[in-house]
């Protein structure tokens, strides 16, 4: 059945002149359907590697070359960035030239957005790893000057007139930053306050793979390939203080990610995210490691506003599959990934599921306060896994590298609306 999104939900979207709106996950009352929508279009190659909303318009990004409409009828040339309409899938005629992959986008204010990746150029400008684009035109926005030195821009975040980046760089604007940093989110200046002070002694580099900032601005958590925060030991996560003028690193700490998974890993956290309260963040990993002692390849509740050294709350494991994912709306902990199973903590990759493991391929909901997984299980051709989501007041947006969610075609990307 074709659905529409209700207007309220542009209305509730809609940028405010001057301020670019907060990113976390929004609080949703109920768990959403398992039928996505049928009119969202379609990424034909590839992957959707970051999702944002401004106003009415859907901005996807990741490392693909052509879309399609709803009906796969039209397909259009589109390099790793292309917008469509929230509420009927059209797709725009923004279409800015980047040339690497778009990793993160992050809402802007007046019509904009930020994005974020591997690029070394902007519609044929040296530009390189962060940019402020137009959605009207697709043009950059010349008065974002921020630019990486080298590496890539994993992450972004706005919140007020800042806007938070993370990555493989070591230097923005020629200014020493590792893998953190804060900028005006108008002419992309570094907060010369706030410095993170990451390190990775024996790694190779030092990298920041995804952080989450509480919808008020007051705490941020990073994860990725990091084992110290100035002097103190922070391996592979560390939660910041981060309302004020500086980055202070707060007394919360777990060793809970200090055990090993498979070899060759320098982190295994790949995404983690707030509840829209920011009471607790849940962090997805892999590892490609299955093992009840350890949390490669699980989910893992963690309370924020704690000092001294944590343990989760609970613990969701797949038994061996990645999870790259995570959305929190309240009510429900949405994962994905390519994983097979949840409740899954004795079953191994090469031996299948273990005892009460629950097959969930690719994508399911788990109770925030259990973490024991629900009944809702849309299904999706595995692939990679699940690289974004994204709640808005309709539904749950999904991006991916596969093309089949909810037993339907769906190239890459879908849209799972509220029930």
């Amino acid at each position: 059945m074709r659905r529409r999104l209700l207007a309220v939900a542009t209305v509730v979207l809609a940028t405010l002149a001057g301020a670019p709106p907060a990113m976390a996950d929004i609080a949703q009352s109920d768990i959403v359907s398992s039928n996505p929508v049928d009119w969202t279009p379609h990424v034909l190659d590839g992957t959707v590697w970051s999702l944002a909303v401004v106003g009415d318009t859907v901005i996807v990004g990741g490392a693909f070359t052509k879309v399609a409409d709803s009906s796969r009828r039209t397909t259009l040339a589109r390099k790793n960035i292309f917008a469509f309409d929230l509420n009927d899938g059209s797709i725009r005629s923004f279409a800015p030239e980047v040339d690497g992959a778009i990793y993160s986008l992050a809402p802007g204010a007046d019509g904009t957005v930020y994005a974020g990746g591997a690029f070394k150029s902007v519609n044929g400008t040296a530009q390189r790893g962060i940019t402020r684009l137009w959605l009207g035109s697709g043009n950059r926005d010349t008065s974002f000057k921020a630019k990486v030195n080298w590496g890539d821009v994993r992450a972004l975040a706005t919140r007020g007139d800042r806007l938070y980046a993370g990555g493989t760089f070591t230097a923005i604007n020629g200014t020493s930053r590792a893998a953190l940093a804060r900028l005006d989110a108008e002419t992309g200046a570094v907060d010369s306050g706030f410095d993170a002070r990451l390190s990775a002694p024996g790694l190779n580099r030092t990298r920041v793979e995804h952080f989450d900032v509480t919808a008020d601005g007051r705490k941020l958590i990073a994860v990725g390939a990091f084992l110290k925060s100035g002097g103190y030991d922070r391996t592979q996560i560390a939660q910041f203080d981060v309302g004020g003028s500086s980055a202070q690193l707060t007394g919360w700490y777990t060793d809970d990610y200090k055990p090993q998974c498979m070899k060759g890993f320098d982190t295994y956290l790949r995404q983690v995210k707030f509840s829209p309260d920011g009471s607790y963040f849940v962090v997805a990993a892999t590892g490609r490691a299955s093992s009840a002692q350890k949390l490669c390849d699980s989910a893992a509740r963690f309370e924020t506003n704690r000092t001294g050294q944590q343990r989760p709350t609970w613990v969701q494991r797949t038994g061996g599959d990645s999870l790259y994912a995570v959305a929190i709306t309240g009510p429900v902990v949405y994962l994905g990934g390519h994983q097979r199973w949840f409740d899954n903590p004795y079953g191994t990759d090469g031996n299948g599921p273990g005892p009460g493991a629950v097959a969930r391929p690719g994508i399911g909901a788990v109770n925030p306060n259990t973490g024991k997984a629900l009944s809702w299980n849309p299904t999706r051709a595995r692939g990679v896994g699940v690289r974004a989501f994204l709640t808005v007041p309709g539904g749950l947006l999904v991006g991916s590298d596969t093309d089949e969610l909810g037993k339907e075609y769906h190239g890459r990307i879908g849209l799972f609306p509220t029930s």
